[in-house]
């Protein structure tokens, strides 16, 4: 059974903001050198040094002390939404929640991003603000997927608990809405596939148990022997389970047609062969149009221990993503870490 970090089935604010947070401080607790990253490669200045300073013999006006710990001061103030709901007198109150620090940022954070007019009106409004203070205040706009996928870039393939609690995360975030249209068409999912890679990608159909949590994805790819080996489109995600009373399905995406319902039977009996138990623990099954070969090697000698998520935007340079027999073309002339 799956343990969620994070809260579901809620849609008021507090439990946004909470899981949210959560999320920041799983980050901190597990990296605070990818956390200060995080901050500011999204929200700081380059000047920006949060990180604690330990000096000896630090001069200072009166004397010399043997050490000081220093630590620059900073605050972070987050206004969260479920819709572009913002309005600019309840954000102007919020200015009073600083005092001080030397870095000062004020998040709006919401599902979509802030109509054009709302945020230059308010844009406007602290430009003002800020040329009679001495240290400004700086307003970030953001969605719940660009915090997330902020936190995924400083992030690597061997933070395996920390990837796990990201992707629960965005798993909450679609399941409550919070991330409405996803960019899901750029996403490549790896995944290990084994002594069950014959069977896949003659099949069509990769699977795998319905309790973990994933991130929208439109092409999975299957890795065995150093390299990533096929690539498809998924085409539908369906779960099942049986019991006494026959198989339950569940087409969370795409139609349970007759011709799925016998490849989940083909691919209960390839579990059955491998020792997995694909009948009584539910599994999900994603089908795609076609697995084309490919060979996207890993350069580096650690195994991946578990899933990775590819921006194909980035792996290929382009924003135009061709057709998949292309991108397993393409992908043969690229490497990952």
């Amino acid at each position: 059974m799956q343990i969620h970090y994070f809260q579901r089935y809620h849609t008021k604010e507090n439990v946004a903001t909470a899981n949210t947070m959560l999320l920041l401080s799983r980050l901190y607790s597990y990296s605070s050198d990818k956390f200060f990253r995080f901050l500011k490669s999204e929200y700081f200045s380059d000047s920006f040094n949060p990180e604690i300073i330990f000096t000896l013999q630090e001069k200072s006006v009166d004397s010399i002390p043997d050490a000081t710990i220093t630590q620059e001061s900073f605050k972070i103030v987050v206004e969260t939404k479920m819709s572009d709901w913002f309005y600019k007198e309840q954000l102007i109150r919020h200015l009073n929640s600083f005092s001080d620090e030397k870095y000062k940022v004020m998040i709006t954070l919401a599902p979509e991003p802030m109509e054009t007019k709302k945020l230059d009106t308010f844009e406007k409004w602290l430009k003002e603000y800020n040329e009679n203070s001495p240290r400004p205040i700086v307003h970030i706009n953001t969605t719940f997927e660009d915090l997330a996928n902020a936190i995924s870039d400083v992030l690597d393939d061997r933070d395996y608990e920390m990837q796990d609690v990201l992707n629960d995360y965005l798993n909450y975030c679609y399941t409550d809405g919070l991330i409405p249209v996803s960019d899901s068409w750029k996403y490549l999912r790896m995944q290990l596939s084994g002594v069950t890679l014959d069977f896949n990608v003659s099949s069509g159909v990769y699977y795998e148990n319905a309790e973990r949590s994933f991130r929208a994805h439109d092409f999975l790819g299957l890795y065995k022997n150093k390299s990533v080996r096929a690539i498809g489109k998924v085409i539908a995600r369906i779960t099942a389970i049986e019991s006494k009373d026959g198989v339950t399905y569940d087409a969370e995406f795409g139609e349970l047609t007759e011709d799925r319902k016998n490849l989940i039977a083909q691919a209960m009996a390839d579990g059955d062969s491998h020792g997995y138990d694909l009948r009584s623990i539910k599994h999900r099954y994603f089908f795609v149009d076609k697995f084309y070969e490919t060979d996207f090697k890993k350069v580096t000698p650690r195994p991946p221990m578990g899933t990775r998520i590819f921006d194909l935007t980035q792996v290929l340079e382009t924003e135009n993503i061709p057709e998949t027999e292309e991108i397993a073309h393409r992908l043969r002339a690229k490497t990952w870490n």
